[in-house]
């Protein structure tokens, strides 16, 4: 018939600890129900404090039998079989005799104990007086114990009262592991750790390839594409279409992050800046001629409304249209004021365009998106004649090379701001702080409300440079004074430079926005013309 496994008895509750007497079934304080308490687990200790392996059976008081004297702690007096010389230890022959585990005898085997049977348990014992081969001397026992008589009883052992007392033992025996050694797990055999992986930092790049730097300095003569270029990290992979290196995978720079261009004696400088993610910005020069053979500069930058889709789209193909407008226009004999509105109108077109080649599933899901858009500002110059045209909150400023004569600002902008000066509610300073300043009256795209190109003719009396440049510019150099000084003298000479160092004033001023700036010197004009 079974049974059910008897539980241990519980001096106190396992939840709240409360003292418990013999035969609670449930806890007095909180009511645990102490028939689920698991039974104790079986005592396998992980350390081993007397140097007893957990193998060797320990005496119960469940199987009587013979007891076994205690192992001796001291060398004795006489030696006779079945006690072992000082620090003896079980020879290998000896311990492959030692009973093995079972209820048999219920008794741990030791050298020198008797046999329940009569026999000697070590029946190769060295002679008195002397040790084991190859076992070390044991040092002798701080309370050396009387010395035990050949043929005397065996004197009575007491059983361990739990799982813990574990039996005294004198030296002990080579066959043991040392004090201290885990039991619980086998011992497993060294396995070499596996090789880590290199780190990211410790990555080598490949060498650079001669062939591939060969190959890449040829292809922009050869009109090759982006997959032509060499990556500017390891100078090794090319870049593919999606601008990443085909052998490291760095980011390439994009193409319009900064661009520089020197046309003639006209130049222009963009830059991304150092707070946007790209360069929204665009710009077109170029020259040409009047049909009487008189030299014409021509200079467009437009700047992406960021709240619209596809900004940098608009911006270039504004400028691009522009640019051709009046590439075209111009050497027909179109007067240079005309030429520049018919330009803003062509401008206009194509980012219109850009509007209609969106999908219409595109439209459907997201309506509430702006269309592409833009705003822009132009500038043509010959010999006694300054245009500019524009529309939204980009500027062309006047800096006469004597700088003792006064700058100008040649545009007005198409904002809350100039709205709010010129209506007279607000003045200059106190408009421009508040942060509806930038926000746009007008602008190229296909939801302007109306579009309305401005243009004006100036005629100078003295050289000078046009400066002509978004937001991202005069922001850090708003009024024309403030322009002024941040113009070199010798832009008219060098106007790259300039443009470079312009860009380089409002990075330093914290470069917000993407700064773009085309400078078109203004000849000297003949005797008799006009003043600005």
């Amino acid at each position: 018939m079974s049974q059910m496994p008897q539980q241990a008895a519980l001096s106190k509750c396992p939840s709240c600890e409360e003292p418990l007497e013999s035969g609670d079934r449930f806890c007095g304080a909180c009511g645990y129900d102490l028939s689920v308490v698991p039974a104790r687990p079986v005592d396998e200790p992980t350390l081993t404090m007397t140097g007893v392996p957990p193998q060797t059976p320990w005496p119960s008081a469940a199987h009587p039998g013979p007891a076994a004297p205690p192992p001796p702690t001291a060398p004795p007096t006489v030696g006779s079989a079945g006690v072992a010389a000082p620090g003896a230890v079980p020879s290998g022959h000896a311990a492959a005799q030692r009973p093995a585990d079972g209820p048999s005898t219920g008794v741990p085997a030791h050298p020198g104990a008797p046999d329940p049977h009569g026999a000697a348990s070590a029946p190769h014992a060295p002679a008195p007086g002397t040790s084991a081969p190859g076992a070390p001397p044991a040092a002798p026992p701080a309370h050396p114990a009387p010395p035990v008589p050949a043929g005397a009883p065996p004197q009575p052992a007491s059983a361990p009262t739990g799982p813990q007392s574990a039996p005294s033992t004198g030296a002990p025996s080579t066959g043991a592991p040392p004090t201290g050694v885990r039991f619980d797990r086998p011992a497993q055999p060294e396995v070499p750790a596996p090789q880590q992986p290199a780190q990211a930092d410790d990555y080598t790049l490949q060498a650079p390839d001669p062939r591939v730097a060969a190959d890449a300095a040829e292809a922009p003569a050869q009109g090759g594409g982006p997959g032509s270029a060499v990556c500017v990290a390891c100078r090794a992979g090319r870049v593919d279409d999606d601008g990443y290196c085909e052998n490291c995978g760095h980011a390439q720079p994009r193409e319009r992050d900064h661009m520089e261009q020197e046309c003639g004696p006209l130049a222009a400088v963009s830059d991304r800046g150092l707070r946007h993610h790209r360069n929204e910005d665009a710009f077109a020069v170029g020259t040409t001629t009047l049909p009487d053979g008189a030299p014409v500069s021509v200079a467009v930058v437009c700047d992406g409304v960021s709240s619209a889709t596809r900004p940098d789209e608009a911006s270039l193909a504004a400028s691009r249209a522009a640019n051709a407008s009046l590439l075209d226009a111009l050497p027909r004999g179109t007067h240079p004021q005309q030429a520049m509105h018919e330009a803003i109108l062509a401008a206009s077109e194509a980012v219109n365009a850009l509007a209609d080649e969106q999908p219409a599933e595109a439209r459907e899901h997201a309506p509430q998106q702006n269309a592409p858009a833009c705003t822009i500002v132009g500038a043509v110059v010959t010999a006694g004649l300054l245009v500019v045209g524009w529309v939204g909150d980009s500027r062309a400023y006047w800096i006469p090379v004597d700088r003792s004569a006064p700058p100008a600002r040649l545009t007005e902008d198409d904002s809350w701001a100039a709205q709010m000066v010129a209506a007279g509610l607000m003045g200059e300073a106190e408009a421009y702080a508040d942060h509806r300043a930038h926000a746009i009256t007008g602008w190229l795209g296909a939801d302007a409300y109306e579009l309305e190109p401005h243009t004006a003719a100036f005629k100078p009396d003295r050289p000078g440079v046009v400066v002509v440049c978004t937001d991202g510019l005069w922001n850090y150099a708003e009024s024309a004074d403030e322009m002024a000084e941040a113009v070199p003298v010798d832009a008219a000479a060098r106007p790259l430079h300039a443009a470079r160092v312009l860009v380089g004033h409002a990075l330093d001023g914290g470069g917000h926005d993407n700064v773009t700036v085309a400078l078109v010197p203004f000849p000297a004009v003949p005797q008799g013309a006009g003043s600005a």
